[in-house]
């Protein structure tokens, strides 16, 4: 069966159809992975978008049970070079075809993915129609252009009730923006005990929590859409250790002062170069969002710079200089790397102790300046009875 995509700007693409025959809008973006379709395919922070892989051979190795980062997919669309129908895995349950029927997404391969890619990074991301309808490509336009892009992704992929992975040490309240698996993964491994809140989590629901730290976590769309997020990160802002990671970042950076701006065709793949300013490490890591924050507008406000991408120089890290509270906009429980970046959430989880041990201390110091304080008065006053 045929399949088209069209873009906003009038280019027509024809090949074949694979997944669901339905037809669907989205903003049309690009992946640089040469692996992770399936990761790509179920991380919640492609909700709304019709995803291009620039890698020509997808579904050669299938879909395996242990591959997903959310309980279902939420992009709009998969376009491919050459789609694999017969994987070869033996981790693989089913193929992806399947996977894209089972969940209402339709596919199309067959076109020139390298063409695809190069204009959007000359245009700039775009909308899109991907179809398997006979429609004329004029009535399709017309109905891309009445067709405005999602702004509430963040409440359609985040969980709708609390639920929590017990563990024996700190308590971590992980606030579903879109959160990936590998989040939830990778604290766990450390035996934390977390609690997944909804992305409209109130500060005063997250105080009743009694967290140690909370982590924000990635997910889809223009962070000033989420509103009710800044506010409650900046209610709790020094009250707890505050780790963000890509929108998570990004929603910091606001409630800090900062401004965000969108990227012309974004950063999405396992292989983006961030610089580590402090130690001046490079970390091949692995990245998907389509905002960023604007550098100058860190000026003035509480905000250091502590990562910068190597390509774009635009600001992959920050950390506050007052508070206990740093972001990252790449993806530390990813593997690109595959574990070197890793390292941020054994950071975070020292902040957090840090941070204990300070506000215990706190109390101790207080008490000492105190009793000194009083020593000192009356001394004071007895040397001035004498004089007297």
């Amino acid at each position: 069966m045929q399949a088209r995509l069209l873009l906003e700007d009038g280019t027509l693409f024809t090949g074949k159809a694979f997944g669901a025959e339905v037809e669907t809008t989205g903003e049309v973006v690009f992946n640089t992975g040469i692996t992770g379709y399936q990761e790509v395919i179920s991380d919640p922070s492609y909700c709304g978008q019709i995803v291009t892989m620039t890698y020509p051979l997808i579904g050669n190795y299938g879909i395996a049970r242990d591959d997903f980062e959310a309980v279902r997919p939420y992009i709009h669309g998969f376009v491919v070079r050459q789609h694999e129908e017969v994987p070869s895995n033996w981790r693989a349950r089913y193929n992806l075809d399947s996977l894209l029927k089972e969940y209402g997404i339709p596919g199309i391969s067959e076109i020139d993915t390298r063409m695809l890619t190069r204009r959007l990074r000359h245009h700039g991301t775009m909308k899109g129609i991907l179809t398997t309808s006979s429609k004329s490509a004029a009535e399709l336009l017309e109905q891309l252009k009445a067709s405005p892009l999602m702004t509430d992704q963040v409440a359609r992929v985040s969980t709708k009730s609390l639920f929590s992975a017990p563990g024996s040490k700190e308590r971590i309240v992980l606030v579903d923006f879109g959160a990936k698996s590998g989040m939830l993964r990778d604290l766990v491994k450390r035996g934390c005990d977390v609690v997944v809140v909804p992305h409209d989590t109130t500060a005063d629901q997250i105080r009743r929590l009694a967290p140690d730290g909370i982590l924000l976590s990635n997910g889809p769309g223009d962070p000033k859409n989420v509103p009710h997020a800044v506010r409650m990160i900046s209610d709790l802002l020094g009250e707890y250790p505050i780790f963000g990671i890509c929108l998570g970042h990004q929603l910091f950076a606001l409630a800090c002062g900062a401004d965000t701006e969108k990227l012309k065709f974004g950063h999405r793949g396992g292989n983006h170069p961030v610089k580590d300013l402090q130690s001046g490490r490079c970390y091949i890591t692995s990245q998907n969002h389509g905002y960023t924050v604007k550098e100058d507008s860190i000026a003035g406000t509480e905000l250091e710079v502590t990562h910068i991408n190597n390509n774009d120089k635009t600001i992959e890290g920050l950390r506050h200089k007052k508070h206990a509270a740093f972001s990252v906009q790449y993806h530390p429980e990813a593997s690109p790397g595959p574990f070197d970046s890793s390292y941020l959430f054994d950071e975070f989880l020292a902040m957090i102790r840090k941070f204990k041990e300070d506000r215990q201390e706190a109390p101790r110091q207080a008490q000492i300046v105190a009793a000194a304080k009083k020593k000192s008065n009356v001394r004071g006053g007895e040397l001035q009875y004498a004089e007297k």
